[in-house]
């Protein structure tokens, strides 16, 4: 099973510790994304050449961890950007997005997604302060929404606490 972690981009240098994190947890890709709440832009990240520090994160993590293959990194992409990339694949697969509880009327609790697990699947992960309704209501085109229960997480903890809830409820562990 392939997950891909799309993630809003986080401030300072938390999104370093999002990609070891996600690369340790057996992500098959990370693809960062500029949301609405993102405090960072696509030019800033290109010239701060942030793409070689989490490349560079990935393989140290992969090495430490025993990962015989390094996930790639992809190139940072707004979040209508990853929307489009998802609508536009032509083997579909599970997009889930994760929401804070409240957030929609429409969200799932992870606990009822279907235990056989796709082949690959990719999950929307939020930046700080949570996505916009706009966001919400786009993404809900693509993917289906999903709750870790009544909690509202940490953006930087999402990934890991997604993935290894996933990998728990599908039993790759």
């Amino acid at each position: 099973m392939a997950i891909t972690v799309a993630q809003a981009v986080l401030k300072r240098d938390k999104m370093d510790d999002v990609v070891r994190d996600a690369v340790m947890m057996g992500a098959a890709a990370i693809q960062p994304m500029v949301t609405t709440r993102s405090e960072i832009t696509l030019a800033s990240l290109s010239r701060g050449r942030r793409l070689e520090r989490w490349s560079s994160i990935a393989v140290a993590s992969a090495k430490q961890c025993g990962r015989a293959v390094v996930p790639a990194i992809l190139e940072p992409i707004s979040f209508e950007g990853a929307i489009a990339s998802i609508s536009a694949l032509t083997l579909p697969a599970p997009c889930l997005m994760f929401v804070e509880p409240g957030g929609t009327l429409a969200a799932t609790p992870i606990g009822e997604l279907d235990p056989v697990p796709p082949p690959r699947a990719t999950i929307l992960i939020g930046p700080e302060g949570g996505w916009t309704a706009d966001e919400i209501e786009r993404g809900a085109a693509v993917s289906r929404q999903i709750v870790l229960g009544s909690r509202t997480l940490r953006a930087d903890a999402m990934s890991t606490i997604a993935l290894t809830a996933l990998f728990t409820l599908w039993r790759d562990v």
